[in-house]
């Protein structure tokens, strides 16, 4: 996929957000579209960028930090939000910490304090999600939902992060009746948290091949990567600058 049809992949990923979104009665706006860009040039974000796109998400630190970097000198007129989505190690929690909006990905109380640790006064506090093994797969991050309110109280309590929400990547499922009793019960758990913690406000689940059911179960942001950029080269370079 050349990066001339990013434009065109995005509106095309608007449309079916605000389709899905009609469908079950909610409003386009409360869905935030965020364009996974791991692994992709510079020259692909630049292309979505003047089609109106301002989130990104990262799952590379390293890779991550040098698009920031990058685009903070070449485009300082725009306000880009940077979301970090990928397994986060200890020690590479700094460059988060320093450098991006948003984490999703926290699953241990320990990341959590080094980011708060980390994140330097000159900057608002690094918004967090909670990452929930939502389908208990033993290979994925994410804590078991019983293990929410003792995370979630530990979490707010730190004064450089502001606890948002929740995250899941769930098990692959084909069916959409699935796809939706397992977003359904993460939604229970988003509004459990709100009910704990006033500034809870975002529920990021949904990807390319599970957008419509996510939104149909409560979404508030999607995370849309092949749909948008084309299927991930990872040997390629990811910064093209």
């Amino acid at each position: 996929m050349t990066t001339s049809t990013v434009p065109q992949n995005l509106q095309d990923v608007r449309q079916k957000i605000s389709a899905a979104a009609e469908r079950c009665g909610r409003a386009p706006e409360e869905i935030t579209l965020l364009a996974v860009s791991k692994t992709k040039p510079v020259t692909a974000i630049e292309d979505a960028i003047a089609a109106g796109q301002r989130a990104f998400g990262e799952n590379y630190v390293q890779e991550g930090v040098e698009k920031i970097l990058y685009f903070r000198q070449t485009h300082q007129d725009i306000a880009l939000e940077w979301h970090f989505i990928g397994p986060l190690q200890s020690n590479k929690s700094r460059p988060v910490a320093e450098h991006f909006d948003w984490c999703h990905t926290i699953d241990r109380l320990r990341i959590a304090q080094r980011l708060s640790e980390q994140r330097p006064d000159t900057l608002p506090p690094l918004n967090v999600l909670l990452q929930i093994n939502i389908s208990r797969e033993e290979s994925k991050s994410g804590i078991l939902p019983d293990e929410l309110p003792a995370l979630a109280a530990s979490v707010a309590a730190l004064p450089n992060l502001r606890l948002r929400g929740l995250m899941a990547i769930p098990a692959p499922e084909a069916d959409h009746q699935r796809q939706l009793a397992v977003f359904r019960r993460m939604y229970d758990l988003f509004q459990q948290l709100q009910a704990d913690h006033a500034h809870v406000d975002t529920l990021s689940m949904g990807m390319t091949d599970d957008m419509a059911a996510a939104i149909e179960a409560g979404s508030t942001l999607v995370r849309i990567g092949t749909a948008i950029f084309g299927a991930r080269d990872y040997g390629a370079t990811a910064r093209n600058a």
